[in-house]
């Protein structure tokens, strides 16, 4: 009985071989179809701007952050986008591939406006923009959104 038992399992893992050569030399290996990030889309968030709403793209990853706006066509008057930083710092934007102008306001961790720099044109470029003093977000507005809802430094974002 010995040795029908070995038989037995000498049998069972020469077919287990068998079955493993032939799914990796009969397996067709076929490339998944490439997923578009442009289908990938940022979260959203709608912030409290003034006596105002805006919906918000949020980018939180440096290839998201050094993208931005660039190449879109514009924002709607009550869009936007919103940059999160992991640390406090003096982050400067610039219009690198911009194609309208913007209000860039600059928060601080509790949402408090530290900085605003209105109708920011991309004919600027290559200049860049820099905060008074330190933030952790950056808001990007259309241009002149600032102005018609009486937005200025020290006011409050509902983030």
């Amino acid at each position: 009985m010995k040795r029908g038992s070995i038989y037995i399992a000498v049998a069972g893992v020469l077919l287990l071989v068998a079955a493993y050569f032939y799914t990796i030399l009969t397996e067709q290996h076929v490339k998944p179809a490439p997923v578009s990030t442009s289908s990938l889309a940022s979260p959203m968030r709608t912030i409290g701007v003034g006596d105002q709403t805006v919906q918000a793209t949020v980018v939180e990853t440096p290839a998201e952050r050094q993208r931005g706006l660039s190449g879109r066509e514009g924002l709607a008057p009550d869009e936007g986008m919103l940059f999160i930083f992991p640390a406090d710092g003096e982050y400067g934007f610039w219009m690198k591939d911009m194609r309208f102008s913007i209000d860039i306001l600059w928060l601080a961790a509790d949402g408090t406006i530290v900085s605003i720099t209105e109708n920011v044109s991309p004919d600027t470029y290559p200049q860049s923009f820099e905060p008074t003093q330190q933030a952790r977000y950056v808001l990007e507005l259309p241009a002149g959104y600032a102005a018609a809802h009486s937005v200025e430094v020290g006011d409050w974002v509902q983030l």
